[in-house]
C-alpha cells in the first residue's frame, strides 16, 4: 500500500492511501493508531511530504564506497546524526541554497524509514515490526559547513535540507534490501548503487537507534547513502539554482526537487 500526504483539489490537508497517483482514498483517525478507510475518492492537488517526524535520525558512512570516496573509515557501529525537523521538504518543492553557505551544497540519495509504532530497545528479531514503511529522502548537505564546523548539524540542517517522498509503501510490500537506489541531475545519473550494498540493514538500524533513543510514531531513520555523490567528485559537483535533482527508490517512485537561491 502507498501512503500520501496530500493537498486535495478543494484545499484540504488530507493522509490517504493512493488509488494512482492523482487519487487517494482518505484515511479516518491515525495512520499511527487505529484508523479505517473512508471509502471516497479524493483528487490530489499536491503531495506533501508524507510524514511530520518528530525525529530525524540519520546514518552515516552505511556504505562502503562511499566512506572510500569521502577518505573516511567505514564505523563499526551505526554512526548517527540529527537532522533539524524544519529541514523537510515537500515533493516538488525547492531547495534553497541557504545564504550564510551557497557554495557547496550536495545531495545524497536516500532510503527512509518510517517508524510506525513506539521503539526502544527492540531487538533485530523485532525491529521491523514497528516499521511503518519506506519513503525517498535526499540528505542534502552544506559541505563547507559540513568540514568547517567540524560536527554535522548546520551542514544537514538548514531548512528545505530533507526532502521527503513522493509517499510511503508499506513494509509488507517493499525489501528494503534489495532495492536499487539512484539519484540523477538533471537527467545525469549521479549515483546508482542498490541497498543491498548497506553495511547495516534496516533492521540493525532501527534496532540501533532504539538503544540510544526512544522512537515514537514517525520518527524518520535515513539509512546513507551510497557513492557518487557531489563533492567526491573530480571536479566537484555542488547543486546551483534551476538544477533539478531527483531520487529514485526501486519499488517506492521518485522524489523530485528543483534548486533557488535564497531571498531576501
Amino acid at each position: 500500500m502507498r501512503i500520501a500526504r496530500f493537498i486535495t483539489s478543494d484545499g484540504h490537508a488530507l493522509t490517504g492511501r493512493l488509488i494512482d497517483e492523482r487519487t487517494a482514498e482518505p484515511i479516518e483517525g491515525d495512520i499511527f493508531g487505529r484508523h479505517t478507510f473512508s471509502g471516497l475518492r479524493v483528487s490530489i492537488a499536491r503531495l506533501l511530504a508524507p510524514v511530520s517526524p518528530p525525529n530525524i535520525f540519520a546514518i552515516g558512512r552505511n556504505y562502503a564506497a562511499h566512506a572510500k570516496e569521502t577518505g573516511s573509515q567505514v564505523p563499526e557501529a551505526p554512526l548517527i546524526f540529527i537532522k533539524a525537523t524544519t529541514s523537510v521538504l515537500d515533493p516538488g518543492g525547492a531547495i534553497v541554497l541557504p545564504a550564510p553557505a551557497p557554495n557547496e551544497v550536495d545531495f545524497e540519495a536516500e532510503l527512509a524509514i518510517v517508524i510506525g509504532r513506539r521503539a526502544k530497545d527492540v531487538s533485530e528479531a523485532e525491529a521491523l515490526e514497528h516499521v511503518l514503511g519506506y519513503t525517498c529522502a535526499n540528505d542534502v548537505s552544506a559541505r563547507d559547513c559540513q568540514r568547517n564546523d567540524k560536527q554535522w548539524a548546520r551542514a544537514k540542517g538548514f531548512d528545505t535540507f530533507c526532502p521527503l517522498g513522493p509517499w510511503i509503501v508499506t513494509r509488507d510490500e517493499l525489501d528494503p534490501a534489495r532495492c536499487a537506489i539512484r539519484s540523477r541531475l538533471n537527467g545525469a545519473v549521479m549515483q546508482n548503487s542498490s541497498t543491498s550494498d548497506m553495511i547495516h540493514g534496516c533492521a540493525k538500524l532501527v534496532s540501533h537507534v532504539s538503544h540510544q533513543f526512544t522512537l515514537l510514531p514517525g520518527t524518520l531513520i535515513l539509512t546513507g547513502t551510497p557513492e557518487g555523490v557531489g563533492f567526491a567528485r573530480k571536479p566537484p559537483v555542488f547543486l546551483k539554482p534551476g538544477d533539478r535533482i531527483e531520487i529514485e527508490v526501486e519499488g517506492i517512485g521518485v522524489l523530485s526537487n528543483t534548486v533557488v537561491a535564497a531571498t531576501g
